[in-house]
């Protein structure tokens, strides 16, 4: 089994910054995407962003232009730069793979907050 955690969430005014990261305990193969979603409050989750093991990046509408998908597979670890943050961006921020194997335990999320 492989465990995520996400972390990196905190409170920040409107046009700040922050950068989450998604650590895996192992590697993670044989998949089609690593992925970060979120759930703003009482609503439900959604894709963010997500990136293929080739490198490719693709992006919510919402959100393109001010977040960047990244990952070091050196450090079994994906990254989402938010710039330019919303009010609207408020919410627990979670990582997982597509598929998501069984195998790959998501973690709890990180919270992000956003103030105006």
């Amino acid at each position: 089994q492989v465990q995520l955690v996400e972390s990196g969430g905190g409170l920040v005014q409107a046009g700040e910054s922050l950068r989450l990261s998604c650590a895996a305990s192992g590697r993670i193969v044989n998949i089609n995407a690593m992925v970060w979603y979120r759930q703003p409050p009482g609503k439900e989750r959604e894709m963010v962003a997500a990136i293929t093991p080739g490198g490719i990046a693709n992006y919510a509408d919402s959100v393109k232009g001010r977040f960047t998908i990244s990952a070091d597979n050196t450090k079994n670890t994906v990254y989402l730069q938010m710039n330019s943050l919303r009010p609207e961006d408020t919410a627990v921020y979670y990582c997982n793979a597509d598929p998501p194997f069984g195998w790959i335990l998501g973690g709890q999320g990180t919270q992000v907050t956003v103030s105006s």
